[in-house]
């Protein structure tokens, strides 16, 4: 027998992939926020946000196809942060894989916002990534309804 590799390339490593989004890979981080004084802070509402991130990030990406892109801009942020910190920036693949939601909570006054990251291939920058993602899924997503 001839060994010519040792994965068989089911990680898909740097590709976007369904297994990397339904079983993970490398860290799985879930960040999440209550922003109180939406219209103060982000110059728009809870439910105008509400809205368009259920047409724009998740019905719009169902509706394309998106592999693990439920959010606004994600790759972004991950590429930004990968490239600034020496990281690989091929990674930005399966480490992009995400899904913004978004709730009204406290009786539409105050936003519930949640990101979810299946497959950051970092270790300790995880956090600050899916962090940094949260506060720029809101911040796009706040100016798109603020006009």
């Amino acid at each position: 027998m001839d060994v010519i590799g040792i994965f068989g390339n089911y990680c898909l490593d740097k590709k976007p992939a369904a297994v990397n989004w339904i079983e993970g890979r490398g860290k799985s981080v879930v960040c999440e926020a209550i922003i109180k004084e939406v219209v103060q802070v982000l110059k728009t509402n809870v439910s105008a946000l509400v809205e368009l991130n259920m047409l724009k990030n998740l019905v719009g990406s169902t509706i394309a196809g998106a592999l693990g892109g439920f959010n606004a801009h994600a790759s972004n942020i991950v590429f930004a942060i990968f490239i600034a910190t020496g990281q690989d920036p091929a990674q930005n693949f399966e480490s992009s894989h995400c899904i913004t939601m978004m709730e009204a909570i406290n009786d539409g006054r105050d936003l519930h916002i949640l990101v979810t990251m299946p497959s950051i291939e970092l270790r300790l920058l995880a956090t600050i990534v899916v962090g940094s993602v949260l506060a720029g899924e809101l911040s796009l997503m706040s100016a798109i309804t603020a006009g």
